[in-house]
């Protein structure tokens, strides 16, 4: 599916793609990737990690340019959301969270990376009728490539250590 992916016809057809697996496995790396060869192809992109995400949210919120800023985000042909689950969400950004997908819907494509698989993610958001609304939006129409392994880093770090000796 990953091959199927890298070729690029999601963004067109307005379909989405999720990358989930344990830490350190390439998932922002793979992500960061289609990101560029979506540039590469002309299509425009906003990436964020999603603690960025939710500062912007809030500085937009406070700056009363929340909607300003949703529709740039609905703009983008790819939108990367990266780290989805680390991050505590206040009530306000689970809201907008909503409201990014709902905008993007059949629109727009968004990438987004978690360590948490996908049917774990209600319990992240800790709201069942946010979460629906959000999961029903962005599963459904989406490529779920989920990952396992080792970390790459852990990989580096033991081949470092052995080329030392």
């Amino acid at each position: 599916m990953l091959a199927t992916v890298c070729e690029m016809g999601w963004v067109p057809k307005r379909l989405n793609v999720l990358l989930t697996g344990p830490t350190g496995i390439g998932k922002s790396y793979i992500a960061s990737a289609l990101v560029h060869a979506a540039c590469a192809l002309g299509y425009s992109a906003r990436c964020f990690k999603l603690s960025a995400l939710a500062e912007e949210l809030a500085k937009a919120h406070a700056l009363q340019r929340r909607s300003a800023f949703l529709k740039q985000l609905a703009k983008a042909d790819v939108l990367y959301i990266d780290d989805l689950g680390t991050a505590h969400l206040t009530d306000s950004v689970k809201r907008d969270l909503f409201d990014i997908p709902d905008d993007r819907y059949d629109k727009k494509s968004t990438i987004i990376t978690s360590q948490l698989p996908v049917k774990a993610w209600h319990d992240a958001l800790a709201d069942p009728t946010l979460a629906d609304a959000i999961l029903d939006r962005v599963v459904h129409n989406a490529y779920d490539l989920a990952s396992t392994g080792d970390s790459i880093r852990k990989h580096k770090g033991l081949r470092g250590a052995e080329l030392a000796h």
